[in-house]
Order: C-alpha cells, then sequence, then structure tokens
C-alpha cells in the first residue's frame, strides 16, 4: 500500500489524489488505497497476482455514500481490501462505458443493478463475482464485505480455477449480449442489412398497450413499487395520441404529470425533480437531484404543454427550468450533474420541514393554510430509514388540485396561488441558511445537450429569449471546452476536459442543435449537427450489421465495445440517434444517413419486438418514420411580420413530426446545407410556406390557416 500525505488535511492520500471527479476525490483520503481506471492499477494486479476489486458509483448516491462510511473509511476493512486486491474506483457519470459494462454483469449474475456497483475480477478485467451495496458486517442486510473479501480471497488461492472458469463463461455471454442478435437479413445496395422485420404500426400498438396495462391507475405513472419520472415514456405516448388519436395515451400523460407535479418527487420550495420514489405515491423521494431528470422532464411538460395548451405544464417547465439556471449553471455556461441526497451526514435533511419550523417562519394563519395545502401535521410524514418510526419532519406534498383547495378553504385560486407563492419565498429564503447538500460540478456533454432540448422546446413554445440565450451560451461552452478537431469529450471540470466523448454526447447534443436551430433560425447549430453526425458515421456506425456502438473506434477498448438501444433512466443513444437521423431526412438528401437510418431499424428490430415498452424513445423514432412528417421552408425575412406569422403558427402548435427551416436572403449558409432551397422563393410578394412529406411536396401558401390544414 502507497498512500500519500496530504499537507491540506494531514491525512493519508491514496491514487485518487490527481483526478477531477467529485466522485473519486470524495474517496481520496480512504485507507482503501483506491486507483482510477486505468494501466497502473491493471499492471499493478499482473505484477501482484492480485484480483482488481472494482466500485463503481458516484458523488451524489446515497447508499454510496453509507457503504463509504460503513466500510470504506474504516481502517481494517480497508486494510483487508488492499491486501487482497488493487481496488479501482470509478465514477459512472465519467465512465458510463465502463458502467454500462459492468452493470450488465451484475444484472446477469444477480438479476438486478444499481449503485454503489460492486465487481471483482481478473487481472485482465474479466469479471467472476458482482454486486451491489454490501453492509460492512453480514447480517439482516446481507453478507458483509469483510466476510465478502475473506471468502475471494480463500477461492483465489485455493480454487483459482474455477473463478477464471467463470469469468471466462460471463465475458463470453456479456460479448454475446453487446454483440446482440444479428438481423436475418441480406445485403442492401450500400453494404447495410435490409431489414426482414420492419417496425410499423402493429409495433406500436403492442408498445403502447404494454403501456396501458402497466400503468398505475390509482396513483398514476407505471409499475406498482418505486415511482421512475420515465419522460421518454410520456414523449412517446404523446407522440402516440397524436399518430393515432387515441385519448386514453394523452391521459396517462396528463395524470402521471399532475400526480409527480403534486407529490413529493417535486422540491415545492426549490423547484425541480428528485431522482424517484420509493413508493408507488410520488410521495416519498431519494432526494438527490439529476441533471438529466430535469431537462428531460421540463421537455415532457412543455410538449405536454403545446399538446394540451393548459397552463399549469407550461408553469412547471419554467420552475424547473429556473432550478437549472438558478443552481446548476456555471460561470462558463456549462450545466453541472447533480445535487446530493445527503447533507450533514442525513438524506433529504435540507428538504424536510417541522410543523414548528413552517409556523415560525409563516404565522400561525399562513402556517396553517401552508400546512393545510402540504399536507404539514405535527408527527410527520417522513420515516427514520432504519426504525421506520415518524420523525417530525414532512415532505412537502399536495394531495389535491388548487382547485379542490379553492372549494374547500373557501378562497379565490388566485387569492391561494398568491399567499402560497408568498409562502414559498419565505421558506426558500429561509432555507438557503442550512446546510446545502454537494453540488457535483462537473460538466457532461451528453446531459447539457439534453439541457440544450428543454431550453430551445421552452424558449421556442414559451418565446422565452433568456432560454434560447442560455441554450447558445451552452452550446458555446461545449465547442469550446468539450470539443477539438471534431470530436467531442465527454467530461469537463476545473479547466480540465477529458474521456472520449460517447454515443450519447454525439447524440443528445446533436438533438438538441436540431431544435434550437428550429428556434433561432441561426444554421451554424445546423451546421455543426450535420458534423457532428459525420463524426458518428465516420468512428461510431457498425458498417456490417448497423446500429452505433457506445464508444467509438479510437477510444481506449474496454471489456466489449457495446451496442444498446433499450432505455434506461435515459433514452439509449441508438434511439435518440434514429430519430435525429429521420430528422436528417427531412432536411438534406443523404444516402448515408438514409442506409444509416434503415441499418438501425434493422439491427434492433428483433429485439425491440420481444419487449417494445422498453424502446419508447426508439418508436417515438418509428412514429416520425411512418409519418405523416413534413420539412416546412418558411421564405421571408426572419424580423418581417408576415414570416413571422406563419413562424408562431407552427411554433405555437404540437408538431412533433415536422422540421421548420427558414430560408431568408440574409443566410447563405443554410442554402449550402439544404440543397432543396434553391427553387423555393417567396410568392406573391408574402412570406410563403412550402410543405414536403412523404413523397409529396405541397403548393406554396401565404395563408397561415391553408399552412395549418395543410399539416393536419
Amino acid at each position: 500500500m502507497s498512500l500519500n500525505p496530504s499537507p491540506e488535511s494531514g491525512k493519508n492520500q491514496n491514487h485518487l489524489k490527481n483526478e477531477k471527479s467529485p466522485y473519486l476525490l470524495q474517496h481520496v483520503d480512504n485507507p482503501v488505497d483506491w486507483y482510477p481506471w486505468g494501466d497502473e492499477a491493471f499492471n499493478k494486479a499482473k505484477n501482484e497476482d492480485k484480483p482488481i476489486f472494482l466500485s463503481i458509483g458516484y458523488s451524489t448516491c446515497h447508499w454510496c455514500h453509507v457503504m463509504a462510511r460503513e466500510s470504506f473509511q474504516d481502517p481494517e476493512i480497508g486494510d483487508l481490501l488492499n491486501q487482497v486486491f488493487v481496488p479501482v474506483k470509478v465514477d459512472r457519470e465519467e465512465r458510463p462505458d465502463i458502467d454500462s459494462v459492468y452493470m450488465t454483469v451484475c444484472q446477469m449474475i444477480t438479476g438486478s443493478g444499481g449503485w454503489p456497483l460492486t465487481v471483482i475480477m481478473t487481472p485482465d478485467l474479466k469479471p467472476f463475482f458482482a454486486g451491489t451495496y454490501f453492509p460492512k458486517d453480514t447480517g439482516p442486510r446481507g453478507t458483509g464485505l469483510r466476510d465478502l473479501i475473506l471468502n475471494v480471497r480463500d477461492l483465489w488461492d485455493n480454487k483459482r480455477g474455477e473463478l477464471v472458469k467463470s469469468a471466462e463463461e460471463l465475458t463470453h455471454s456479456l460479448q454475446q449480449i453487446s454483440e446482440g442478435p444479428l438481423p436475418q437479413t441480406v445485403k442492401g445496395s450500400q453494404g447495410f442489412p435490409e431489414s426482414s422485420q420492419e417496425l410499423g404500426e402493429e409495433i406500436l400498438k403492442q408498445a403502447y398497450q404494454s403501456l396501458s396495462d402497466n400503468f398505475d391507475e390509482k396513483y398514476t405513472g407505471f409499475g406498482n413499487n418505486q415511482k421512475f419520472p420515465t419522460p421518454h415514456h410520456l414523449l412517446f405516448l404523446l407522440r402516440y395520441w397524436k399518430h393515432t388519436g387515441e385519448d386514453m395515451a394523452l391521459t396517462m400523460v396528463e395524470r402521471t404529470l399532475d400526480a409527480m407535479k403534486k407529490g413529493g418527487i417535486y422540491d415545492h420550495v426549490g423547484f425541480g425533480f428528485h431522482r424517484y420514489t420509493v413508493d408507488r405515491q410520488w410521495m416519498v423521494p431519494h432526494f438527490e437531484k439529476m441533471l438529466y431528470d430535469q431537462a428531460l422532464l421540463a421537455i415532457a411538460y412543455t410538449e405536454a404543454f403545446q399538446a394540451t395548451g393548459k397552463t399549469q405544464y407550461r408553469e412547471t417547465a419554467e420552475e424547473v427550468l429556473e432550478y437549472i439556471l438558478r443552481d446548476m449553471r456555471s460561470p462558463e455556461g456549462g450545466f453541472y450533474s447533480a445535487e446530493d441526497a445527503d447533507s450533514e451526514g442525513e438524506e433529504g435533511k435540507f428538504y424536510l420541514w417541522t410543523q414548528d419550523e413552517i409556523m415560525d417562519l409563516l404565522g400561525s394563519n399562513d402556517g396553517a393554510l401552508f400546512s393545510e395545502i402540504y399536507s404539514v401535521s405535527e408527527e410527520g410524514n417522513f420515516k427514520d430509514e432504519a426504525t421506520r418510526v415518524k420523525t417530525g419532519k414532512n415532505i412537502l406534498h399536495r394531495t389535491q388540485t388548487w382547485d379542490e383547495l379553492s372549494k374547500k378553504l373557501g378562497i379565490s385560486t388566485e387569492e391561494l396561488w398568491w399567499k402560497t407563492e408568498t409562502a414559498r419565498e419565505t421558506l426558500f429564503h429561509a432555507r438557503k441558511s442550512r446546510i446545502h447538500p454537494h453540488k457535483d460540478d462537473k460538466v457532461l456533454t451528453d446531459w447539457n445537450g439534453l439541457v440544450i432540448v428543454a431550453l430551445a422546446l421552452a424558449g421556442n413554445s414559451f418565446k422565452r429569449e433568456d432560454y434560447l440565450m442560455a441554450a447558445g451560451d451552452a452550446v458555446k461552452f461545449i465547442m469550446t471546452k468539450l470539443h477539438h478537431q471534431g470530436r467531442l469529450k465527454h467530461r469537463w471540470r476545473d479547466g480540465e476536459a477529458a474521456v472520449d466523448g460517447n454515443l450519447d454526447d454525439y447524440a443528445y447534443l446533436i438533438w438538441g442543435l436540431l431544435e434550437l436551430y428550429q428556434a433561432t433560425f441561426q444554421s451554424e447549430y445546423l451546421e455543426i449537427a450535420l458534423k457532428l453526425n459525420q463524426t458518428l458515421l465516420e468512428h461510431f456506425l457498425d458498417h456490417d450489421n448497423g446500429g452505433f456502438y457506445f464508444t467509438s473506434d479510437f477510444t481506449q477498448k474496454i471489456l466489449v465495445r457495446q451496442k444498446e438501444a433499450y432505455d434506461t433512466a435515459l433514452p439509449s443513444g441508438n434511439s435518440v440517434q434514429m430519430m435525429n437521423l429521420e430528422k436528417f431526412s427531412l432536411i438534406i438528401d443523404d444516402m448515408k444517413i438514409s442506409e444509416s437510418f434503415h441499418g438501425l431499424e434493422s439491427y434492433f428490430a428483433s429485439m425491440i419486438t420481444q419487449s417494445p415498452s422498453a424502446f419508447t424513445m426508439f418508436l417515438s423514432a418509428i412514429i416520425l418514420k411512418i409519418g405523416p412528417s413534413f420539412q416546412v421552408v418558411i421564405c421571408g425575412e426572419k424580423d418581417s411580420p408576415d414570416t413571422q406569422v406563419l413562424l408562431n403558427t407552427i411554433q405555437k402548435e404540437y408538431l412533433p413530426n415536422v422540421i421548420l427551416i427558414l430560408n431568408s436572403s440574409d443566410d447563405s449558409l443554410i442554402n449550402q446545407i439544404v440543397g432543396s432551397l434553391e427553387h423555393k422563393t417567396i410568392v406573391n410578394g408574402q412570406a410563403t410556406a412550402y410543405v414536403c412529406g412523404n413523397g409529396t411536396c405541397h403548393a406554396p401558401v401565404n395563408n397561415p390557416d391553408d399552412l395549418i390544414n395543410i399539416l393536419k
């Protein structure tokens, strides 16, 4: 063991001392001699003939903190780990490629996964054991880490052959899973497979029916246990409703969005959503706040507003974006990753309230009103994690709508709202004096791409120029700090960009650029998107079978190179890229883009048919493919009233199957990008709309009603 003394803390520091990841730096003073992922650790394992103990987590993970306090900060456990293993720490958000591979291993072995992720593997990175959280000592919570270490030491010394055989079999199975089922196809003209199973209306119906069957009629959302937001399900259902007219699809979306906003999963004082709830009712959250959840939910609420015109969805989207811009934005314009669940060693302490605190801050009358609205009681509704006894602390949540509360309390909804907002601001300012949860201040390209999507959509729909400016600043940040010679980096922190960009980095950013172009009509965003797409086609595409690998062909190899399309808490990169490619095909005529799109469908079709609802983002792209989908070109000067009338006509509607292009005299770049604009000009001396889609181009129109009639 070679721990180095820290001049700042006086403690010994391990090999994480030069890392930038906030998660790794949380473990720099552990008695465990952690190494970062890399050759130094792997060579040490080979030279000393030791297995590798891989621990994967993230800086705002509650159970990661628990395992660290119980075990990794314990000198005895640290000494055992150092004797038996070469310990390696990985930040799952910094290295999603590593996390994805070994999480698949954990799911293969145990049937489930989560963080902290614990994997034990040979010096050549082949795993033979995996699990998640382990307590220090064996007991009611399961096998203890101490016993696990001693058991592995005995097996490594006395039955290594069995471990190595197990590792080889697991690795072989992992490679088969990562390669996926090869489609039963013949090669097309460009070398990609021609799909023997094209995805169509039937698979959409199956996915919808699966979501409908899994919908919690009583409490909304999907499933009857823990509740995750899964906004990609909601985006699919919105598109399915638009595509088919199935009202129940929209109903599921609205009821779920309404319940989440009222529930404890929402921070009613400072805004933004917590990661998930441990119950069916959207009531008791794990309190960490992830940037990607905020972005995806802002997108879902914005699209719900577009689809229904209901102001509560706009207000929620604006509140979430207020939280992002207020608390998660770096001075340089990028967006931080997450905020912790814990503060002062307790989960949720920052967010919980006693009734006495509320009464002291608001006074008896307003305090009683606020307590009625947000279900605050003297005994509280938050239970101690170990004893399950109520603590006197309250998770703020509403059980009634504003209209129901107005009738019950005999107060107009307007007065009720103003009283509630005044009380909220008082609590918000009081909460500022509390010790804040840790903020993970690394900037990730992929999650920032999702924020750009959210800001662009909301800025466009709500006519919020500040959102569009913030989105533009984020693009500038990425292209300045995280982009070099046509390639993206994944992580920026403390002045350093590191880790080669993965599929999600490119796909999510391209999505954001496409939305930002349609909101601002600054053609350089479209140009950047096409260049990034070219990098994906050159370095991520499986040219033999179709689909995109998660890692590029120039990235340092890990155990396997995965290719996935199922959605997790985030939509998969292949699904988002499927959508991007279809949108590109509506903008430009490019055979490589068209072939890549069909190659994606061909590769994943058989997998998707087995479990359609696991691929809802991919199926949203299939809806775009089936159509009718349209390219709408508006010819006119951007700031002229007649042009703005046509643009606003499109932008205020929910039209997910429309790509909007502005052809103005002062934009020569757009004519270089979109070759078909040459013959599209102003007709009748007024701004003119040209609509093409599904093999048909309609006659140009000047009237906004005529334009909407074509699209509807």
